[in-house]
């Protein structure tokens, strides 16, 4: 039976996020196939489980222009979406806006998995929020991770079915993990570890400087260990390194996968950071997250209790890190485990409509009809 669905993945987070979608569609016997756009060229599949289903593989690294890259994409995809019942994207990279774009131009319907996100600035992140508008305003099924993303898919009155179904990223999570753990101080030779990762573009450059500052600052203090995990992206790798080696009480990290990320994260005692994925895992970990960003489109764990904004601005970084060591309350009012952003079973739900959907249109044969 040909493959019906049409999975696009370029990056590791889309990795990360597909892959127990990937089994799941797997387990009801659904006909898929992985197209690897090649984003990140290095983007190991076993690693993620992801290496033994049908796959075609794409030229389109990436480019400073995204939307150029969105374009190429789209123009590689074009036959193989053609060919599907359905393309599925996650996110908003342009490897998931070309996957859209190429559902589109061939008339194949889009589904989008963790879909309604926003921040309500089309630069807090650029150009990511405008690839989430894109996406979203012509999917056939919008699979939202929470109510306030439903909700604001239902206020842009967009066209396709809307879902809340869980974020995925926390189906991985409890995939690696068997369980969430209860959380800790983490104190390494008596003093607690800062975890930090920056990777997002509004921080690249010399806006990376203030964080820079804030974290020499704290690493002067001498009250806790700073392990700064360099990201994969070269450009913003050399920009810390440049910035922090060989200063005191900072040690850079090499990149790592997403085993060693969850590892990582649980050996911290606080989470600096500006990544989308660390603001979901962290409060299933529960370790307090503060997010260097002004704006975020996943509010719930601000909401929740466990994590908060504090953008740039070297002055907030270091009150806020000083205030988790200084305040045991306010560090255990972060540190309880919450899960904002699903059960864990996000990707059963996925499976089970795509599944129903693909019913309704006659796509499956009648072994799939309970």
């Amino acid at each position: 039976m040909a493959s019906l669905i049409l999975l696009v993945i370029g990056t590791r987070p889309e990795a990360i996020k597909l892959a127990p979608v990937a089994r799941a569609l797997a387990a009801r016997g659904l006909p898929f196939t992985l197209a690897i756009t090649g984003q990140h060229p290095q983007l190991d599949l076993a690693a993620y489980g992801l290496d033994r289903y049908p796959q075609v593989r794409l030229d389109c690294p990436g480019r400073p222009d995204p939307f150029a890259h969105a374009a190429a994409v789209a123009d590689a995809l074009a036959t193989h979406a053609a060919a599907a019942e359905l393309v599925m994207v996650q996110g908003d990279t342009s490897s998931a806006l070309g996957g859209a774009i190429a559902g589109f131009e061939t008339g194949t319907p889009v589904a989008h998995v963790e879909a309604g996100l926003r921040s309500h600035d089309k630069a807090m992140p650029w150009p990511e929020e405008d690839n989430r508008i894109a996406i979203d305003s012509g999917a056939a099924l919008l699979f939202a991770a929470t109510d306030l993303s439903a909700a604001n898919l239902r206020a842009e009155g967009v066209s396709g079915d809307i879902h809340i179904t869980g974020n995925t990223g926390i189906d991985a999570l409890r995939e690696r993990l068997g369980r969430v753990p209860v959380p800790h101080l983490t104190v390494v030779h008596d003093r607690p570890t800062l975890l930090v990762t920056c990777h997002r573009r509004e921080n690249w450059g010399a806006a990376f400087d203030p964080i820079a500052a804030a974290l020499l600052r704290l690493g002067a203090t001498n009250r806790l260990h700073i392990d700064v995990l360099l990201p994969p992206n070269p450009t913003m790798a050399d920009i810390m390194r440049a910035r922090l080696s060989g200063c005191f009480g900072i040690r850079l990290r090499p990149p790592v996968d997403h085993a060693g990320m969850i590892d990582a994260m649980r050996s911290a005692s606080i989470l600096l950071s500006d990544s989308g994925g660390v603001q979901e895992e962290a409060p299933a970990l529960g370790i307090p997250l503060l997010v260097m960003r002004e704006k975020t489109e996943r509010p719930e764990g601000i909401t929740s209790g466990n994590m908060r904004l504090v953008g740039s601005d070297r002055h907030r970084i270091v009150a806020e890190v000083t205030r988790l060591l200084d305040d045991p309350d306010a560090y255990a009012a972060m540190a309880h485990p919450r899960l904002p952003y699903g059960d864990g079973h996000a990707a059963e739900r996925i499976a089970d409509i795509t599944r129903d959907w693909l019913i309704r249109r006659g796509r499956l044969p009648a072994q799939h009809i309970a």
